[in-house]
């Protein structure tokens, strides 16, 4: 028999940065709070501090910052043909654990999506016509505009502290800037950080050839600052110790840098560690929910908190696996393309172009997670669909991102793994290598989803969660583009050997290597229940009273991070609960 713990007016699964956003929104309405993490408590000090995260081993490497699978896993599968087995190594995507989540060891690019990827099947069919949909492609409209958005983007922007320089103010193009991104209403609070050499040499080469080189959105300090709830950020030192990592300066854009200490404050805020949220209980007529059930791994034992409104805000997999194992939202069955909850999983279209230069150094030991100059023009707002053969896009990004020696090792193609000729590579090329990235989009399928695991089962007795997932032609054609246009830069440039990595025809997909944790999809935003999960505030369609945050929400994935699209859709959800729900507690349209 589960421990009932007294009622609490709000209970937010997961202490990241949208339950973060959550907690400090909602605690200024007078609401009694508590947010419910399952993993350890972490600040910036003591677990963050110098020298302590400043060790590759232990965090780059041994990953402890991430969920492990031996806490929480999924089963992977290609097509529904096979039998999906569990994700047992860390590789393709790292979820985070513990307080703060993925916003204390991301790299802090924050970007917006271009006004066009918001409403993305009316501007195909605007300009092409669905014809040029592939078949089984689910191509939709996000059920709120870019224009509406705006406004929480800047809210956004300015509480996690963005460095970077507008392109498009209020519909005036800004030299130095995006001229392809959607209109902002103001100038990012702190102004760009400087490029190191390797962003330098890739912005003039572009600049060279036409293209529109600019600084990358980083979420991290370029000088001293306070952000609206009055928390400080000191400006980045360049040590290169941003992915997978804490960040001991309080440069980086995080729940612990931003909010956090500004929430614990409040004192009708709460928060619990180690406290594994297990299901969401509904009343009887299945209208609400009543509250959660968690595990007190301290105590060894589950609680009942009940709560008159739930917030999901832990990430995206994990958020669908609650929903699936509470019986929200019917499951999406890809053989009658029928039902919602794990429908339009999605991930990240990426490829690279890397170049060895025997006379250049770059200095690899200085940088940080969202260095670089960036160009657009190849992005979804920029290609001609219907001529090109596929819908989609990508951002390029050139820079040093960390300063990490063991996995900053870049060698040219057919260096031994080990031994004499390894060691000579490394002598010779260390420091001489730079790269070009294509960050690209991905659209929803019908193919690939997510639903619960036949077989296997957690420590809970739960069914794990099933990936069906691969990659599809679209978006191999789309990569395949990235790298002849990228491959064409890279030359311009003139290294002496040069190395192009990009997913090509009949690609599959590989869950060894890294390659983002950009998961998205599978409680998706709609018009209408027979679409989604949730409606245009993130409102469970099937219970007013439980609210879900982050990129499970996206209806296919923009050609950009998510972290951008995730914070303005948690303030536009708060802002709908403040105004909205609290005075009347229903569906909200």
């Amino acid at each position: 028999m589960a421990r009932t713990e007294k009622k609490k007016d709000v209970v937010i699964v997961g202490l990241g940065w949208t339950g973060a956003i959550a907690g400090i929104e909602l605690a200024a309405e007078g609401l009694e709070i508590v947010a419910l993490e399952r993993g350890r408590d972490q600040n910036t000090v003591p677990e963050f501090k110098y020298p302590n995260q400043i060790d590759e081993l232990t965090w780059g490497v041994r990953l402890k910052n991430m969920q492990h699978p031996r806490q929480q896993t999924v089963t992977i599968r290609r097509t529904d043909a096979e039998t999906a087995l569990p994700y047992r190594s860390m590789g393709s995507f790292l979820p985070a654990n513990g307080v703060g989540g993925a916003g204390t060891h991301w790299n802090g690019l924050l970007w917006r999506p271009q006004p066009q990827e918001i409403q993305l099947r009316s501007y195909v069919k605007e300009r092409w016509g669905e014809s040029i949909i592939p078949a089984g492609m689910h191509l939709m409209d996000y059920p709120v505009s870019y224009d509406e958005l705006e406004p929480h983007f800047t809210r956004f922007d300015q509480v996690a502290g963005i460095s970077g320089k507008a392109g498009n103010l209020k519909g005036q193009i800004q030299p130095g800037g995006n001229p392809f991104e959607g209109w902002r209403s103001t100038e990012y609070p702190m102004p760009p950080l400087p490029p190191t050499y390797d962003a330098s040499l890739f912005g003039k080469t572009c600049e060279a050839m036409g293209y529109h080189p600019f600084p990358a959105p980083a979420g991290i300090a370029s000088t001293a600052y306070v952000n609206p709830y009055g928390m400080q950020m000191a400006p980045c030192n360049f040590c290169g110790f941003c992915e997978r990592y804490g960040c001991y300066q309080y440069s980086k854009s995080s729940p612990q840098t931003a909010i956090l200490d500004a929430l614990k404050r409040k004192p009708n805020f709460s928060y619990r560690t180690h406290a594994e949220v297990l299901r969401i209980e509904s009343a009887a007529d299945g209208k609400t929910a009543t509250g959660v059930t968690y595990f007190d791994a301290i105590r060894q034992e589950e609680v009942f908190q009940p709560a008159d409104l739930v917030i999901l805000s832990a990430f995206q997999l994990n958020n669908v696996h609650l929903l699936l194992v509470s019986g929200i939202g019917e499951v999406y069955d890809p053989v009658t393309d029928r039902g919602v909850t794990g429908k339009n999983y999605a991930y990240q279209m990426n490829g690279g172009v890397t170049m060895f230069f025997k006379d250049a150094n770059f200095n690899p030991f200085i940088g940080h997670g969202a260095n670089g100059i960036c160009i657009d023009d190849f992005s979804v707002n920029q290609n001609d669909f219907g001529a090109l053969g596929f819908i989609g896009g990508a951002y390029w990004r050139a820079g040093t991102f960390n300063g990490q020696p063991i996995r900053s090792m870049t060698l040219p193609p057919g260096t031994p793994g080990w031994g004499a000729e390894w060691k000579k590579s490394i002598k010779q090329w260390y420091g001489r290598s730079m790269s070009i990235g294509t960050h690209g989009s991905h659209m929803a399928y019908r193919a690939n989803h997510l639903d619960l695991d036949p077989t296997y089962k957690d420590p809970h007795g739960r069914p794990l969660m099933r990936m069906t997932f691969n990659w599809q032609d679209n978006d191999l054609k789309m990569n395949q583009y990235m790298k002849v246009k990228a491959g064409e830069v890279g030359q311009a440039m003139k290294p002496d050997l040069i190395q192009l990595g990009f997913k090509g025809e009949g690609a599959m997909f590989d869950v060894r290597p890294y390659q983002t944790t950009h998961t998205t999809g599978g409680h998706i935003m709609s018009a209408n229940p027979r679409e989604g999960v949730v409606n245009r505030y993130c409102q469970s369609w099937d219970r007013h009273n439980v609210f879900t945050m982050g990129a499970g929400n996206f209806v296919q994935n923009t050609q950009y991070n998510p972290t951008g699209l995730v914070g303005a859709l948690a303030y536009w959800t708060v802002h709908a609960i403040r105004t909205q729900y609290l005075r009347d507690p229903r569906p909200l349209v």
